[in-house]
């Protein structure tokens, strides 16, 4: 069904990726309005041959509007949200302003599709992080039920918007050039660096990013005592993160088990062999789809353990595809 849709932060790191995506996945659209803020309104984006113009994000810009696609700052979401549900809008919000409220689903669509059809005209996009994770996840603990997990994520610069990527791809100037390097949208230098600081610290010690794939994989996974810890650590790479994940289960599995279960779960490419470049890296997943695993070996130091890597374009799979993806099987309902 042909659907008015909307864009929220059209001109942002994600926004210009929810256009691409519309366009190359052919979403069924009666038309596309692209929203922004006072400052960026005006712009034209090309989108299918013709000239979009992004138009100032006001309360009243939702009218006629079936979906409205959010990801322009938590603020943002929890000022005009509201107001596109109010006018009919189903919101697909990739902040992290409604995840954890217990009316909203926060859905992956490879893992608790069923409850997008729950919303009450809005859906959460969960952590670019953990979006990935928990596809990998889910098809070892339907067999083998996880009990603990212990996550070290490398999280591209891109996770902090087309701020973070330009101040690398600027500092790797300044550094070439021999000047000085400026640390704006990271708290230090982020190039030849490596950051162990991604958003706030909480009073416990973890980051809020490191809390926020804690907790939204309980929710999603639908199990609230499962045991997780995570590191989160912002590596000098424009696009992709990488993650490095230990799990231990109930049941044992073999590594070929878990790479038979990697291999026929939807959303997944497996990519591994002992060889150099026999596993997936950052630079040759960006622009994909899918979620790739490799280093799947056993977890020397626990009865039930499993080690594998994980990769995806978290501003595709982890933020705009995982969006687009939840409003194509609604549409499809």
């Amino acid at each position: 069904m042909s659907q008015h849709v909307a864009i929220v932060g059209a001109t942002g790191a994600v926004g210009t990726e929810f256009i691409k995506l519309l366009d190359a996945r052919d979403y069924p659209l009666k038309s596309l309005k692209l929203l922004a803020s006072a400052r960026s309104a005006g712009q034209k984006i090309e989108f299918k041959g013709e000239e979009l113009v992004v138009e100032e994000l006001t309360t009243e810009s939702f009218k006629g509007v079936d979906l409205a696609l959010f990801s322009a700052g938590g603020s943002r979401s929890k000022e005009f949200a509201p107001h596109a549900v109010d006018s009919g809008a189903l919101v697909i919000d990739n902040s992290s302003a409604f995840r954890m409220e217990e009316n909203v689903p926060l859905v992956v669509p490879e893992v608790n599709p069923e409850a997008a059809k729950t919303h009450q005209g809005l859906i959460a996009n969960p952590n670019c992080s953990t979006i990935q994770m928990v596809v990998a996840l889910n098809p070892i603990h339907q067999v083998a039920t996880i009990k603990r997990v212990v996550v070290s994520t490398y999280q591209a610069v891109s996770g902090a918007g087309a701020a973070g990527m330009q101040e690398l791809i600027d500092q790797v100037k300044a550094y070439a050039a021999g000047e000085a390097l400026e640390a704006k949208a990271f708290p230090v230098q982020i190039a030849f660096n490596v950051l162990p600081h991604i958003d706030v610290f909480q009073e416990n010690g973890y980051t809020k990013e490191e809390m926020k794939m804690i907790n939204e994989t309980r929710k999603i996974m639908s199990v609230p005592d499962m045991q997780i810890t995570a590191n989160c650590v912002r590596v000098p790479v424009l696009r992709s993160h990488s993650e490095m994940v230990n799990v231990e289960t109930e049941k044992k599995l073999t590594v070929p088990q878990a790479r038979k279960l990697f291999e026929n779960a939807p959303g997944i490419v497996v990519k591994d062999s002992h060889e150099n470049g026999g596993y997936p890296l950052p630079l040759e997943v960006s622009g994909t789809f899918d979620t790739y695993i490799g280093r799947i070996r056993e977890d020397l130091s626990t009865e039930n353990g499993l080690a594998f890597w994980v990769v995806a374009d978290q501003l595709f799979k982890g933020a705009a595809l995982n969006a687009v993806q939840i409003a194509e099987y609604l549409n499809a309902q």
